[in-house]
Order: C-alpha cells, then sequence, then structure tokens
C-alpha cells in the first residue's frame, strides 16, 4: 500500500522491464491481446475447463497427449509446426471446447505469465473481458501490474491501448504513480473513439492483416464479447 491508503496500478511496458517492478506484493494482470489473452477467456467462457500455459510446442504436445487435450499454439502469427490448432479465438465455440482442456503456447504470453509466477495472484486481460478485469481488481484492493506481453520484447500497440483502458477505468480506486501507465492512459485516451483504426498503423495488425486474420483483430479490439475472468491456479488458468 501506498501513503494514500490505495493500493498502487503500474503498468510493465514489456517482458524485459518486468524484473524492475514489485512482482512478488502485487495482482499481475498479463495482457496479449492479439491474440493469446482473448483466446483465453473465449475458451473459457465457452465453456472450457481450463487453459494450460506453457513455454514451448514440445511441451505443449506431451502435455495435451498425456491428458488428452487440445494442443493450440503460434509461432509469428501462424500455427504452431506440430500442432493442430492455433490462437485464434473464432477456433473455440463452445460446441468444439465445453468441458475440455486447451493446452497453449504462444510466442509471447505464455512467456510472460511464467515470468510473474511468483505474483500474489496472476490473471489474464484483454478487451474481451475488461469488465471482469476491472470489476476483480477494485474488489481486490491490493497493488496490481498490468504486464504487457508486447512482441518479443519490444513494446506494442495493442497491449499498451488495453493498459491504458483499464488504468482509465479504474485509477480513482489506486495510487498511479507510475510514467508507463499514464503514457498508456494518454494512448488510449487519443485512440479510443476508434480503437480499431488507431490500430491499422500498429506493427502486429499489419502483421496478422497479412495473414487476413482482421476478424480476429476486431473481436480481440471489442469490449466485454467474453466477460469472464481467467486466474492462474495450480498451473492453469479457469474462469471464475
Amino acid at each position: 500500500m501506498t501513503e494514500s491508503n490505495k493500493p498502487s496500478l503500474e503498468v510493465c511496458l514489456s517482458p524485459a522491464l518486468l524484473h524492475l517492478f514489485d512482482v512478488k506484493n502485487s495482482i499481475v494482470v498479463i495482457i496479449d491481446v492479439l491474440r493469446a489473452t482473448s483466446t483465453i477467456c473465449t475458451a473459457l467462457y465457452n465453456g472450457a475447463a481450463k487453459v494450460i500455459p506453457v513455454a514451448t510446442v514440445e511441451e505443449c504436445v506431451n502435455i495435451g497427449r498425456a491428458i488428452d487435450g487440445i494442443t493450440a499454439g503460434e509461432r509469428d502469427g501462424k500455427v504452431a509446426e506440430g500442432l493442430v490448432h492455433g490462437n485464434s479465438p473464432f477456433e473455440y465455440p463452445r460446441e468444439f471446447i465445453e468441458n475440455k482442456t486447451l493446452v497453449l503456447t504462444t510466442t509471447n504470453g505464455t512467456k510472460l505469465l511464467h515470468m510473474a509466477k511468483d505474483a500474489i495472484q496472476i490473471i489474464t486481460g484483454s478487451f474481451p473481458n475488461i469488465s471482469a478485469v476491472c470489476d476483480y481488481l477494485i474488489a481486490q484492493n491490493q497493488n496490481v501490474i498490468l504486464g504487457c506481453a508486447a512482441w518479443k520484447d519490444r513494446v506494442n500497440m495493442e497491449d499498451t491501448l488495453f493498459a491504458g483502458a483499464v488504468v482509465n477505468r479504474i485509477r480513482e480506486h489506486f495510487d498511479v504513480n507510475c510514467d508507463s501507465a499514464i503514457a498508456a492512459e494518454t494512448l488510449y485516451e487519443s485512440a479510443k473513439t476508434d480503437i480499431h483504426q488507431f490500430m491499422k498503423q500498429a506493427s502486429h495488425y499489419k502483421r496478422l492483416a497479412k495473414y487476413g486474420l482482421e476478424k480476429d483483430i476486431a473481436y480481440c479490439l471489442t469490449p466485454d464479447g467474453a466477460n469472464i475472468l481467467p486466474i492462474f491456479k495450480d498451473g492453469a488458468l479457469v474462469g471464475i
């Protein structure tokens, strides 16, 4: 807690900066808007039993085989070699994913999640579950780090925008003494009238659009399409 008796709210713009933050005394929100955390909340919202995030494709295949789970993941925006399913939220409708376990590996998001393992708690956030994230963080009254997965450690637009949107919604409940949180909120303020249009200049938008994934991008930038809270417990994300 800070001198104001409000918990702190900070934004970590890249996994490469996480070591500068007090992870052990904070709730960490993993943000990987395009597309890991959007897909995680969508799968859980559609009835998945749990999502097991893993770092490598090999681990994904081995765990999936052992538990008869659905193995999925991407590398550089495409389905990873050796896996059956990708990282698109549209691959996980209720009739496919209900009561099943999804084993997921992604380029950026799962790496950050494992880096934050000493946090008080880990949850995942993206625009499709922004209200669930904000309501939960206010209710917990603990220090919060909004952790952007970024792109191979380089700051990216979409995760920063989501962090800024969260700061904008909940800042009155927190002490915001963090330049990156203020910068993220300022970016969000300038983009919020049309986030999708604003995002067209972003490198990750261009990368995914090249693969014909504009529908994914639009979904991932739309609030509250899968309003469930994924929380990390015993090595897996479950929805509450």
